[in-house]
This record gives C-alpha cells, sequence and structure tokens, in this order.
C-alpha cells in the first residue's frame, strides 16, 4: 500500500495516478523491490517513453494517436514507478528530483511538438504547412515556460537566502487575482497543454478526422492549444508575481 497522504498531494499528484495508475504501479513494484533496478534507472527510462510520444505521434491517423497515448501512459507509470522504488529501496537523491522535472519538461514538450507535425501533414502528399508544426512548437514552449515559472520559484528564493515556499504563500494577495485563479482551476482549461490530457485530445481528434477525412480537428486542437499555452504563461507569471512566494 502507499503511504499517507501519496494520492492527497494537491499538486504533486496527477489524477490518472490517483485514479488508476497508482494501482497498476504497485503491481510493478513488486517485480522490481528485489532486483539491482535503482529509481534513477526507472526515471531514465521514464523520460524515454515520454520522449517516444512525439515520433508516435507522427503515426498517421488513429494508430499514432493510439501509440501517442501508450507512450504517455508508460511515462505515468514509470514516473510512480520511480518514486515507489526509492521510497521501499530508501534511495533517495537530488539527481532524482532533478531528472524528474527533466522528464515532465520533455514529455509535455514531445506530445505537443507530435501534435504540430501532425497538423502539418509532413506524410501527406500535398505541401506541408509549417505554420501547424510552428504553433505546435510555440504550445510546447509555453507548457516548459509554466513549469518553468514554477520552479524559478525556488531558485529565486534560494538565491535570496529564503526558505521553501509554503502552500499558503502561492494565493494571490489581490482579491481580484485570487478569483481569477479559482475560475481558472475551476475551468481546468489549462491542463490540455499537459502531456496526459493532450494525448488523450490528440486521440479525440485523430477520430473526428477519420470520420471527416481530413486534418481539421487536429488543426484546430492545435491552435487552441498554443493559444492556452501563450496564455496561461503570462497568466502563471502574473500569478507569481501578485503571490507571496517570492516574498
Amino acid at each position: 500500500m502507499h503511504p499517507p497522504g501519496v494520492k492527497d498531494r494537491r499538486s504533486g499528484e496527477h489524477w490518472a495516478g490517483r485514479m488508476y495508475m497508482r494501482e497498476v504501479s504497485l503491481r510493478v513494484d513488486r517485480y522490481l523491490v528485489n532486483t539491482k533496478v535503482t529509481p534513477n534507472q526507472v526515471t531514465y527510462v521514464m523520460t524515454l517513453a515520454g520522449v517516444l510520444a512525439a515520433p508516435a505521434l507522427l503515426v498517421p491517423g488513429i494508430p499514432g494517436a493510439l501509440l501517442g497515448v501508450l507512450m504517455v501512459q508508460l511515462y505515468l507509470l514509470f514516473d510512480c514507478v520511480d518514486g515507489e522504488l526509492a521510497r521501499w529501496k530508501k534511495q533517495y537523491s537530488l539527481s532524482g528530483v532533478y531528472l524528474d522535472r527533466v522528464a515532465a519538461y520533455l514529455c509535455d514538450a514531445a506530445v505537443l511538438v507530435g501534435l504540430g507535425l501532425r497538423a502539418a501533414d509532413i506524410w501527406g502528399e500535398g505541401r506541408i504547412d509549417w505554420l501547424w508544426a510552428f504553433l505546435g512548437t510555440l504550445a510546447a514552449l509555453g507548457a516548459i515556460m509554466i513549469k518553468a515559472e514554477t520552479d524559478l520559484v525556488g531558485v529565486a528564493r534560494h538565491q535570496g537566502g529564503l526558505p521553501p515556499v509554503k502552500e499558503a504563500a502561492s494565493e494571490p494577495r489581490s482579491s481580484g487575482m485570487a478569483l481569477a485563479r479559482r475560475a481558472a482551476g475551476a475551468l481546468k482549461f489549462h491542463r490540455l497543454i499537459l502531456g496526459i490530457e493532450a494525448s488523450l485530445l490528440i486521440l479525440l481528434v485523430a477520430i473526428l478526422d477519420t470520420i471527416g477525412g481530413d486534418l481539421f480537428y487536429t488543426r484546430l486542437a492545435t491552435a487552441v492549444l498554443a493559444g492556452i499555452a501563450l496564455l496561461q504563461t503570462l497568466l502563471h507569471l502574473v500569478s507569481v508575481l501578485a503571490s507571496s512566494r517570492l516574498k
């Protein structure tokens, strides 16, 4: 069983982990806990799975979208396993924390870049429309920037000689910003640019495109996710500056 609180972490546990993957990962743990496999080695495999989402999505149609979902689900599985294995074996390290964050950056970016390349129709018979590849890359950059804005709070506080930020400090100081943040949290539109949600969206639009016979929905999703990424990058930056996290 998991230690108390693992599934209930406010910002450290994905809904898919709480819903099903933590149960799957426990079954994988039992085969690894008595081996020489280290948590960091599992993290390397996790990173590879996340990165492979991009080439998987280059396969046209529904098969490519399914491969993309599979790669992201493998990423999520090993993301659960590496931490659990570290707890079982008591093999904690800063390098493991660092590698885990790098993997999160790469997986989100890979899925969005893969979406852009799908929308560009690089295997099609006509001219490749690189605008969609650009928009997918723009969405990926936004997803990375949002994570970086969060992580850089810790860097800024460390360099300023301050202790790690407390949860309460993330609340905006103005009532207007607090209301806007609660509204965004309720809508959860920002989660669409995360690798897990984005991969599921890609599968949905691939099915719709198969029915429609073109790439309309894939291209619409690419444009929407690029817009969400840019908007969320700005809003998140303002949220950080408006909170007490840098105080």
